[in-house]
């Protein structure tokens, strides 16, 4: 079959696959047994990573970034999904929380916070999820009330990726609880507040090296110019915005890894023995092998025609949200198919196929349910 090759692609994002792939080979995949059985990635990590120019690609120069495109990041997600890794958060740093604060930051905000991004000495996380509240934004609880030249942030957080290391987190609040969408403010607490405390890090079905955690909000006081914007009540309209990057985010992964799950099922049929020949040899292994190849190359195409237009800054709403449900959906189907192909060594979570089946399980859930999804995508008909 002919090589497939990303339009979006070029010699300069190819030289930096080549340094994400070692990145990722040298310093994230001999270290994932200790990452899940600590919860969380080495702090040491992150430096590395910006010492190398990995972290806040898309970010200008000016702040400290490196001056590229969502497509510098996407490479680098999808070298982190070739490997199986979950457990580095550096997309939802890179590419969500440094872009809040790029896109509504002041200049002083970015100043402040993402040269220290950049180089990974700070560690960024975005909190929207409530014990009690979901997909539903407007219905959060935690609040950030003015009293003079401060905003009095109580409340609390959950499923918060980054949670445990966080120095920075842009927290959903809201400013005036008399409103629902235009009652929603972003605003800046820094870790080290008073009234800050980070709960327990959750113990999940998969992706169990990231440290995704509960955080509470007691009178944590931050200054005012720690609003993310000009002005209160901006913040869903903020969210909205940048979430559709969020969702080609899951998207790219998603992509990458059905692709990486397949090149592994395809090489232990044709390994695994059964009944005098390879597994491969079987005509239900090559039929279903054959429906995960297209179904993987109709995702990429798909996923590139979204990268493309993101790029060229064309990508709506309502076709994000179609790339985001239809590749998490179809790449947990495929993921299914190829851990059946391994039989019971599929179930065994030392194999790759097994950690990749529970750890994708939650990108139907995250950044707004697949249901949501198709709800956003039945407005635009």
């Amino acid at each position: 079959m002919t090589a497939y090759r990303s339009a979006w692609l070029d010699d300069d994002l190819d030289a930096l696959r080549e340094l994400a792939r070692s990145f990722c080979e040298k310093e994230i995949k001999p270290n994932a047994e200790k990452f899940i059985e600590q919860h969380h990635v080495d702090r040491e990590l992150w430096i590395k990573a910006g010492e190398l120019g990995l972290l806040c690609m898309s970010i200008p120069e000016e702040f400290g970034g490196g001056g590229g495109t969502f497509a510098h990041e996407a490479v680098l997600i999808e070298e982190q999904a070739r490997i199986g890794d979950t457990s580095w958060g550096q997309s939802v740093h890179s590419g969500i929380v440094a872009h809040y604060l790029n896109a509504y930051g002041t200049d002083d905000q970015k100043r402040q916070w993402l040269p220290k991004m950049a180089s990974g000495e700070v560690v960024a996380a975005i909190a929207m999820t409530e014990p009690g509240t979901g997909s539903d934004l407007q219905a959060v609880t935690t609040k950030a009330i003015r009293e003079g030249d401060e905003y009095v942030v109580n409340g609390s957080k959950t499923f918060i990726t980054n949670g445990a290391q966080a120095d920075l987190i842009v927290v959903v609040a809201k400013t005036d609880t008399a409103e629902a969408a235009n009652g929603i403010s972003l605003v800046l607490v820094e870790a080290d507040r008073p009234g800050f405390r980070r709960g327990r890090v959750l113990d999940k079905l998969g992706q169990k090296g990231q440290d995704t955690s509960e955080l509470f909000f007691e009178d944590v006081r931050i200054p005012t110019t720690n609003l993310l914007g000009t002005e209160e009540g901006q913040g869903f309209v903020q969210l909205m915005l940048q979430l559709p990057q969020e969702r080609l985010i899951i998207a790219v992964g998603a992509v990458a890894g059905v692709e990486e799950a397949l090149d592994q099922t395809i090489r232990y049929t044709k390994d695994r023995q059964a009944f005098g020949k390879p597994l491969f040899a079987f005509q239900n292994t090559k039929f279903k092998l054959a429906e995960v190849a297209t179904e993987a190359r109709i995702g990429r195409v798909f996923v590139d025609d979204c990268v493309s237009r993101h790029l060229r800054g064309e990508l709506d709403i309502p076709t994000v949200a179609m790339a985001k449900w239809w590749t998490t959906e179809r790449s947990m189907a495929a993921l299914d198919e190829c851990l059946q192909l391994h039989g019971g060594y599929g179930y065994m979570t030392e194999y790759p196929i097994a950690r990749a089946w529970a750890d994708n399980r939650v990108q139907k859930i995250y950044a707004g349910t697949n249901e949501i999804m198709k709800e956003i995508i039945a407005r635009s008909l």
